[in-house]
């Protein structure tokens, strides 16, 4: 099975990559924009790989799409390409809605075309797989049961309302074409790869550069953390023995508020890099102004895809934070690469009150 992949140059993508090639012999494309997050140093151990190819470009180029879809013979389709940071969208939701809704959109259309000149055994073996969001389905209460496959869409940001309707898109192009799609909708990913503006990723460096680290609100917001290489082991099941048209949740089963998850990441940093002066990390804890709209609580029941395709995640949140601790404390060139001058004025922008 040929396998495109894109926007696979990013976080969860690149990860997906190395686990599709270390575990699979079939060959893989990566079709990425290389926008802030897409880093082709993500890629740098499997560029040798005779099974790997990179393309640089556009999901929504058409032209590009349909002629790596041919060249390539491409047998499946993970769709990886997003837009995919809360705060950004509040700032600039005009990219989201381009890259996630018009992107997504073009690259349908180009999946339409090449699928519909496909012989009928190869039609029936193609697939198009949309990586999504639990962000989707809104926000839940204290008490409220977790994210299932059936909960109603109620996106509250620019980030989530776009993926929803990508999510809705691909659905439409299932149910009016014909076309072989499955739909999984994921919790917080964490772990290599995680470009340094989100919470994690971003608590680790600030702590080592001895700076701030910032917690909206109060910190009581509930997130289910699941860790990279458990997401896309899911994946490569839904993409196995996935049912056509359905969805699938992945959830790591680990509820943390953001308080936690922060100070569990100085308690780790504590022992492993101890601050010059005896202290701990987490009297640089600084919480600040919350952002507009945030929900409260995110949490995946994951049922579905256990007991139907006999998925569970491999890591608990405290192997799989203990291990992203410690690539980022090992990986210090790849860090000094990410964090351009353009990535310093988006943190003060965004933390800098």
């Amino acid at each position: 099975m040929s396998l495109l992949v894109t926007g696979g140059a990013g976080f969860i993508g690149s990860n997906f990559v190395h686990g599709w090639l270390a575990s699979s012999q079939a060959p893989v494309a990566v079709l990425d924009k290389l926008t802030y997050a897409g880093n082709p140093a993500n890629l740098a151990a499997v560029q040798t790989d005779a099974r790997f190819t990179f393309i640089k470009g556009d999901i929504g180029d058409r032209s590009l799409v349909e002629k790596i879809l041919i060249d390539c013979k491409i047998r499946a389709v993970v769709n990886f390409a997003a837009e995919s940071h809360v705060d950004r969208s509040i700032h600039g939701p005009a990219d989201f809605i381009e890259t996630n809704v018009v992107g997504t959109f073009n690259l349908l259309e180009s999946v339409r075309a090449y699928w519909g000149r496909l012989d009928e055994a190869s039609k029936q073996k193609f697939r198009f797989l949309h990586v999504s969001t639990d962000e989707v389905y809104g926000s839940l209460g204290p008490e409220d049961p977790q994210f299932s496959e059936e909960n109603q869409y109620q996106p509250n940001s620019p980030y989530s309302a776009s993926k929803a309707a990508s999510d809705h898109l691909v659905r439409a192009y299932h149910h009016t074409y014909g076309i072989p799609v499955l739909t999984t909708n994921c919790s917080n990913n964490y772990g290599p790869f995680h470009f340094p503006e989100k919470l994690i990723p971003l608590v680790i460096l600030n702590a080592l550069a001895g700076k701030a680290l910032p917690i909206y609100g109060d910190g009581s917001n509930v997130r289910d953390w699941l860790y990279v290489t458990d997401h896309c082991s899911a994946i490569r099941r839904v993409l196995e023995s996935g049912r056509l048209g359905e969805t699938y949740n992945i959830g790591g089963w680990n509820e943390k508020t953001n308080l936690q998850v922060v100070q569990t990441l100085c308690s780790i940093l504590d022992e492993l890099r101890p601050r010059s002066d005896g202290l701990s990390y987490s009297t640089q804890i600084t919480f600040v102004k919350d952002r507009p709209g945030h929900d409260q609580r995110y949490a995946i029941d994951a049922t579905k895809i256990h007991q139907e395709l006999g998925w569970k995640p491999a890591e608990t949140f405290e192997t799989g934070i203990r291990q992203t601790v410690q690539w980022y404390l090992d990986h210090p060139d790849w860090v000094a690469g990410v964090t351009s001058g353009s990535y310093r004025d988006w943190i003060q922008t965004q933390y800098g009150q």
